[in-house]
Parts: structure tokens; C-alpha cells; sequence
């Protein structure tokens, strides 16, 4: 039994004729936007929505993950669990056809509808294992995304993982790959304060999945023990950053991330999280100490020959002219090089405009040590030898850890001189920033010229942009601030917060005012709790349930004479104190909490004497002899007595809401003030009656 919708074949034979699987309204919503709207659309109606699952579903930069595979129009392709559909459309804009096989028939429909003007897609909706013995063994790439993780559920028994990777291998061809994507449950994020994806919980993929479930992450040798459990000895790592859902950049053994690349960390959306230390410190670290593969949050796990391609940097974060993306290759003879590649047919020309940058940039530097990387055409693309060296960047970060004052300025004073050479050419590189020049044996390779303009730019416009661009790159380059901005720039405050807001503007204009995805989190509104915030909230909820006691000496109460107990006002719950008070106080403040509450009021005693209503002033409201009510997040309740003597007393809290408390208040003001004028009015009245 199959349905069409537009082009698009779902085949409903193994179909249940229910979902078992679902999560909610939302894919109701998410059908209605995939019916109603095109998918050049969905942007702008995530940031209307500004909703996690929209984003996750709808978002275009989903597909990154596998778009940079070298797919190609003759390829046969499975995608196992394509869900709504995130990344079917552009695996079929560029293989020659597509199977997805997914559960949930509301999920299938969305994936149609979204890519309903394709003809190369067939969606098997139902069980895996009812569908699979069906599925043919020929495909040239076999797609995990974001699935591998449930392979208990998938296909159960004992060993439900290696069982999952043997029958996913089995459908490719010979030459072809098997490819997977999913989270390390050792990811950094984990351990910086994200919750694991799939459970919404801190910690529980590091813990080992305590709590049970049929989700479950992996190392990268937990991968490893999977794949040859399962008889692969093909296979390569590759690593999605930040990670595999929206990556912008994906790394390999044969290319790893260097110190200061991963600064991009607070992209998780989906919820809050805390931030227990600087993710891109840390990361420096961890690449210095050659221990990345542990620790990236997600792993892009390949079986099958091995890519030529070792890296890709997407920048399609941006408005369509000016999108592309950055690979560097490996050849058979070891050899590397780069390629810019438009990711759309508007960004054609982006390229063609960086091939005349290179001719105009070069005749500026003729004959000095400034060199730009060579390039050359191919097709549409821009092809760059790889340049080995050191950043600039890097070599003036060196130069800050050492204290080496001279040597920094050496540095910027000679990166002064060549961004003010051959300014008559009037063709001026803003993008001639320290991450973009690599030095080696005193030549200065520039890599990246792709923002250059055909007019003069102030040197001083260029140089601020590489200093702001630098210092945003690490708290400790804040050290050189007032050299560079003042010293060398002479800049005002106010003319640096105008130099800063032209480099906003300069960023939206390039993302075409659409949000880039680094700004989603802010939209979705999840917030991120630093370690100083989580310990402020903390410092703040223990004084919230604490009970501390005021001593007045004749002077009025003061902070610096009180004391806090150590049992905290649990509402609900009775508190007990006895305190010995100090010798020559007038009065004692007991402040039973600060959030606003009913209290009762058991007994207040000082030795002997037990305190009755009158004698007991509190900021609240008496509505018996005995309970109080304080509309107010700072109750007090005090009395008079003599020091050296024993205190006790004995409450009950029950906290409320402050305005429940400030009503009932109102209730009890206006019922006391009909009383009064009842009596008066019978006063009145007996009065009048005796009167002659």
C-alpha cells in the first residue's frame, strides 16, 4: 500500500496503522508548517516560533552533518530513522535516490510534505526490523543520524548495539559507507554543566546511565569495541563541532583542532544549563594535551573507505551571496590542500569576487614578505595550497603568556606597517586579521582575503577589527586591550563602542539580518547558570529558609549582631530553638525566614516568663491569638527581655505566595474594620438612647 504526496512515494506495507511514537502536539504543529509553508520559509518562521523542537526539525543548518560527504547523483542511499525529515531533502539533492524508513507515519508525512517536489524519495514507514529483511544490500551510503543511540529499542536481545551495527553494514555495497552520527557520552558539554541529550538529566551519560532507559552514548573506544565486536576493520573518526546537530565545522584524526579554534560552546537549545567552567580554556588544554577524540561532543562515525576529505568549516550561516563552505583534502600522495566551495548558486559570485581579491592583493604586495595564498579555479570552486606555519594569532598569544611587552609590540608594530603598505593600490582586505596570517620562515601567508573591497578602507577600521576579533577570543588577551585600542589605535571610549557597533552591523549584514544560529539559544530562552550564579542562588536560598536572631544593645538591630541557626524553616515543619542570649541586650528580632508566610506561633519564653499576643510585636497581621500572616519576604517578630538569659520558642511555618499573603491580609484589615465600625455603631446607637 503506498500514498503520494506531491512526488514523494510512502510506502505503508509495514505500517501498524498507529504511532507508537510521538512527541505531542508539536508534530501536529510541525506538519501545518511543512503543509502550508516551503522551506526556504522555515527561517523566518523559527524565529517567530522560537521553539526548540521547530528549530531542531526545521532548521536547514541540520543538514551541515552530511552535506560536505562526496554523495553523488548516480549514489543509491538509506536514511534509517529520517524522522521529520531534517536532512532527507538535501541527501536527495544530492544522491540519485532515497530510502527513509521511520516509525511514525505523522513524522513521515512532514518529511513529504517539506520535500513534496522530489522524486527520488520513498518513505517505509513502520518497524525497522519488520522492514529490513526487505531492504536490498546495494546502497552506496547507509544514514544514521542521531538513531545508533537507540539500538536497544531498535532491535533488542542482548547485545542490541553490535547486532544494530552488523545489520545497518550489511546494506551497503561493497564500496560503499556505512555512516553514523551521534553523541559521546564524554563530551565536554557533559561535563561542563549540559544535560545529556535524550534523558534531560545532569551527569547521566558520564554515570553510566544509572537510571536505566534504552538510550545509551558512547566513547570513541566504546565505538571502537561496537565496530569490531560487529567484524568492521574499515572504519574512520571524524568529529562534528560543537556537535552533530548543528556543526560548523567537522574535524578528523587526520586534522585536528588546534588552540583557540573551539570558542563556539553554548549551543545546546533544547534546555537551561550550567556553565561550571570556560568550555574553550579547557578545550585548549585538551588539545594541547592531544586528548580531543575523548572528548568531542559528538563522534561522525564511517565505515567503509576512508574520505579525502580531513576537515570542513561551514559558513553558510549567512545570507545567500555569501555562503560557502571550507574543506582541506588529503590526496593519494599525502598531500593537502583547500577548497572554497558556494553552497549556494547566489554565493557563485562571492567566489569569482575572492579569484579577482587574490589578483588585486597580490599586485598591492608584490615584491614584500606578504604573500596571498595562491589561488586558482575550478569550476565554481576556489582551490588553495595548504599552508603550514603558525598564526599570527597563535605567535602573539605566545608572546602574552610569556610577558614578552616587546615582543608583542614588535609584532602588532610590524602588522601596522604591512595593513598601511600600498594603501595607493586602494584595495583594502578587512579581513587581514591575526587567525587569517600564517607565519612561516619570515613570510606572511595571508589565507583568507575573501572580504576585500575595491576602495580604500581605513588602515585603523582594518586594525580594529583584528583586535576586537582577537580579544574576543580568549579573557586573557583583555591584558593588551589599552595597548591596542588606545596606544596603538588612540581611540576614545566612545569612539570604540562606535567601532564595535559597526561590527555588529557589518555581521548582520552579512547574515542578511536573519538570526544565525549562535543566536537561537537567546531566542528560545534558555538560560545558562554559571558556577558564580549557581553559588549567589545557593547563598541566597539557604539565608531564604534560615532563622536568624537580632540583638538590640539599646542601638537598634544590626547585621553585625546576629546570628543565623543552623536548622533551616522547612514549611511545614515545626521548629524547636533554644539560645542562651548575651548579656546587657534590650530586645531579641527572631526572623523565622524570608519569603512571606503564615506562622504559628507555639511559645516564646525567656526562662520562666512565656510571652503572650500583646507582648510580641510582629510585622504581620494577627488573625488569632496565636498565628500571624506576613505578606513581606522579611518577617520579624520581637520582644523585650534581659540578657544572659535562655530563649526558647517554638514555631510552625507555612510558606505562601506573597500576593495569597498580601490578600489575606486585605481580608482580614476590611473584616476587622466592619467589626469596629459594627461597634461603633451599636456604641452609637446605646448612646444616643441614654442622651435626654
Amino acid at each position: 500500500m503506498t500514498e503520494k504526496v506531491g512526488k514523494v512515494t510512502l510506502d505503508l506495507t509495514y505500517y501498524p496503522g498507529e504511532d507508537f511514537y510521538s512527541d505531542g502536539t508539536i508534530e501536529d504543529e510541525l506538519l501545518a508548517i511543512a503543509k502550508e509553508h516551503k522551506p526556504d520559509e522555515f527561517p523566518e518562521i523559527i524565529e517567530k516560533k522560537k521553539n526548540w523542537p521547530v528549530f531542531y526539525h526545521l532548521s536547514p543548518f541540520r543538514t551541515n552533518i552530511i552535506d560536505w560527504l562526496p554523495i553523488k547523483k548516480t549514489d543509491k542511499v538509506l536514511e534509517i530513522g529520517s524522522g521529520c525529515g531534517a536532512i532527507t531533502g538535501t541527501l536527495a539533492d544530492k544522491a540519485g535516490s532515497v530510502t527513509c524508513i521511520d516509525l511514525s507515519k505523522k513524522r513521515s508525512l512532514v518529511n513529504a510534505y517539506r520535500n513534496q517536489d522530489k522524486d527520488n524519495i520513498t518513505i517505509m514507514v513502520g518497524n525497522f526490523k519488520d522492514i529490513e529483511p526487505n531492504l536490498s544490500c546495494d546502497y552506496d551510503y547507509v544514514f544514521l543520524i542521531g538513531v545508533f543511540e537507540y539500538g536497544q529499542a531498535y532491535i533488542g536481545g542482548r547485545t542490541p548495539y553490535e547486532d544494530f551495527m552488523k545489520i545497518c553494514n550489511r546494506h551497503r555495497n561493497e564500496t560503499g559507507r556505512l555512516v553514523i552520527a551521534i553523541e559521546n557520552k564524554f563530551g565536554l558539554k557533559y561535563w561542563a554543566g549540559c544535560r545529556e541529550d535524550h534523558l534531560g538529566t545532569y551527569f547521566a551519560g558520564l554515570e553510566g546511565y544509572p537510571n536505566g532507559g534504552v538510550v545509551r552514548t558512547f566513547t570513541k573506544k566504546g565505538l571502537e569495541k561496537i565496530v569490531k565486536s560487529a567484524g568492521i576493520s574499515q572504519y574512520s573518526f571524524y568529529y562534528p563541532y560543537p556537535d552533530y546537530k548543528f556543526p560548523t565545522v567537522v574535524y578528523s584524526d587526520r586534522y585536528l583542532p588546534k588552540q583557540g579554534e573551539l570558542s563556539n560552546n553554548l549551543r545546546n537549545f533544547d534546555r537551561d544549563r550550567m556553565v561550571l567552567f570556560d568550555e574553550k580554556l579547557v578545550f585548549d588544554q585538551i588539545v594541547e594535551e592531544e586528548e580531543f577524540p575523548l572528548f568531542s561532543n559528538s563522534y561522525l562515525l564511517i565505515v567503509g573507505k576512508p574520505l579525502e576529505e580531513i576537515y570542513c568549516k561551514f559558513s553558510n550561516d549567512r545570507a545567500n551571496p555569501w555562503a560557502i563552505k571550507t574543506a582541506i583534502y588529503e590526496n593519494t600522495f599525502n598531500e593537502l590542500y583547500v577548497e572554497k566551495i558556494p553552497v549556494t548558486k547566489e554565493a557563485v559570485g562571492h567566489m569569482a569576487n575572492t579569484a579577482k581579491a587574490y589578483e588585486l592583493l597580490s599586485k598591492r604586495y608584490a615584491g614584500t614578505k606578504v604573500r596571498m595564498n595562491q589561488c586558482s579555479k575550478k569550476g565554481n570552486r576556489l582551490v588553495f595550497p595548504f599552508c603550514e606555519g603558525v598564526t599570527l594569532e597563535k605567535l602573539l598569544d605566545w608572546k602574552l603568556e610569556n610577558a614578552d611587552v616587546e615582543g608583542f609590540k614588535t609584532l602588532i608594530d610590524e602588522y601596522m606597517k604591512w595593513l598601511t603598505y600600498g594603501e595607493e593600490h586602494k584595495v583594502s582586505n578587512i579581513d587581514f586579521i591575526f587567525g587569517n596570517i600564517i607565519i612561516k620562515d619570515d613570510i606572511w601567508n595571508v589565507i583568507d582575503y575573501e572580504w576585500t573591497y575595491e576602495r580604500f578602507v581605513p588602515a585603523k577600521e582594518i586594525a580594529f577589527r583584528a583586535f576586537y576579533n582577537y580579544m574576543l577570543g580568549s579573557p586573557s588577551r583583555k591584558a593588551c586591550e589599552e595597548l591596542l585600542y588606545q596606544d596603538i589605535l588612540g581611540l576614545t571610549e566612545e569612539e570604540i563602542a562606535e567601532y564595535i557597533g559597526e561590527e555588529r552591523e557589518f555581521q548582520k549584514f552579512i547574515t542578511g539580518k536573519r538570526a544565525a544560529v549562535g543566536d537561537m539559544r537567546e531566542l528560545i530562552g534558555c538560560p545558562a547558570y554559571s558556577l558564580e550564579e549557581i553559588e549567589m542562588y545557593m547563598t541566597k536560598g539557604d539565608l531564604k529558609y534560615s532563622v536568624q536572631l537580632f540583638w538590640d544593645f539599646g542601638e537598634g538591630f544590626k547585621g553585625e549582631n546576629s546570628i543565623i541557626l543552623n536548622e533551616s524553616a522547612q514549611s511545614g515543619a515545626s521548629m524547636n530553638h533554644v539560645v542562651l542570649l548575651p548579656e546587657s541586650i534590650k530586645q531579641v528580632r527572631i526572623d523565622p525566614c524570608s519569603f512571606a508566610c503564615a506562622v504559628k506561633i507555639k511559645a516564646i519564653r525567656v526562662d520562666d516568663k512565656v510571652y503572650t499576643r500583646n507582648e510580641i510585636f510582629a510585622n504581620g497581621d494577627w488573625i488569632d491569638e496565636s498565628s500571624v500572616i506576613f505578606g513581606t519576604e522579611d518577617p520579624n517578630i520581637i520582644i523585650s527581655c534581659e540578657g544572659g538569659r535562655e530563649l526558647g520558642f517554638e514555631m510552625e511555618i507555612i510558606e505562601m505566595p506573597e500576593e495569597m499573603a498580601c490578600q489575606m491580609i486585605r481580608n482580614n484589615q476590611e473584616k476587622d474594620e466592619q467589626l469596629n465600625q459594627a461597634i461603633k455603631k451599636a456604641n452609637g446607637s446605646r448612646w444616643r438612647k441614654l442622651l435626654p
